[in-house]
């Protein structure tokens, strides 16, 4: 089990005065790196569609920024009092970091992580708390659909992964009316973009790993939440838009991130990856069979179908390979 991120330097922080009383059911917690100008426009739609019944307080954490963002956390009018609390990091500590740093300050039942690149759009935070509320002690993360702000395209509707075990978004979502009868979908992992997740569950784990640096600290978080017993789920009713990958250096530790989260869940990413495997082989076996691949078909389609435990030998030896050959290329990225 992973220990508490560790303390990390910051300068004291400056908070505006708290509600007295109970402890919110809501703590929304936003980590700011530059962009004002979208962190502006997020805060508004935050405000306009947070439901009056769902007590909440707001906690702003600068990463560092220099593009005036500093300036008008302390200046603005508006965020010198509830439900506002605002915290300066001396340094850049990065996504896991700030969070981190933030969440261990909150007093809510419920943790939202939002980024400051989003349009929260009315009506996105009931499913997510309903979700959670329907799991019960089951609940994981919880996160929702996310569509491109620039294109309207759907970026992301969980994490599922590659026939090659590497992460990826999902970028399919169900019609209206599938939505309605099946408004949940269970998922490995979700975006730290905008989740969910009860304080207690976040403490008990421990945080964001901060050994990774603005990337796969969420798929990680996820997998330690599933290794619990929890269920990760996306709450399909939920839409957000997202001005995907805005802050500066976003993709800068991809690599190295993969390289880490690979190590840490090579066997739990290759499980989860046999069943792309088997789809993509019955995709290209249907558009052109051969006869000797029918064994490996209608295996495939038994174990998709939950009337086989385990998927065909070729899935799991594929699948395999290609975590193997994504591994040597990061040791030789990285040696150690």
């Amino acid at each position: 089990m992973l220990l508490p991120p560790r303390a990390m330097p910051s300068s004291p922080s400056h908070t505006t005065s708290e509600r007295a009383g109970s402890s919110p059911r809501l703590s929304v917690v936003v980590p700011l790196f530059d962009c004002l100008a979208l962190t502006r426009a997020m805060l508004d739609s935050l405000r306009s569609t947070l439901p009056a019944a769902v007590t909440h307080e707001i906690i702003l954490v600068d990463d560092g920024s220099s593009d005036g963002t500093r300036e008008w956390l302390r200046t603005a009018r508006e965020l010198q009092s509830a439900p506002f609390r605002v915290l300066f990091n001396e340094r850049n500590l990065g996504f896991a970091g700030a969070n981190n740093r933030a969440a261990a300050l909150a007093r809510g039942e419920v943790l939202a992580l939002l980024n400051n690149d989003l349009v929260l759009l009315p009506g996105w935070l009931e499913p997510m708390l309903s979700a959670l509320d329907r799991l019960g002690d089951r609940a994981g993360l919880v996160g929702n659909v996310q569509r491109d702000a620039r294109t309207g395209a759907t970026d992301h509707a969980g994490l599922e992964l590659t026939p090659a075990a590497k992460p990826v978004h999902t970028r399919q979502t169900p019609g209206r009316f599938a939505r309605l009868l099946q408004p949940v979908r269970p998922v490995a992992a979700v975006t730290g973009a905008c989740l969910l997740i009860r304080r207690s569950l976040w403490q008990e784990l421990g945080g964001f790993d901060e050994g990774y640096v603005n990337g796969g600290e969420d798929i990680d978080l996820g997998y330690r939440a599933r290794a619990t017993g929890r269920v990760n789920v996306v709450a399909l009713r939920s839409v957000v838009r997202h001005h995907v990958s805005s802050a500066p250096g976003r993709k800068a530790r991809d690599e190295q991130n993969s390289f880490r989260l690979a190590q840490r869940w090579e066997r739990e990413l290759t499980a989860d990856a046999w069943r792309p495997w088997c789809r993509e082989f019955l995709q290209s076996s249907f558009s052109s069979p051969r006869e000797r691949e029918y064994r490996v078909v209608f295996t495939s389609l038994a174990y998709l179908a939950g009337l086989r435990r385990e998927p065909p030998p070729e899935a799991t030896r594929g699948v395999a390979e290609g975590m193997a050959r994504e591994l040597a290329r990061w040791r030789a990225m990285f040696p150690s």
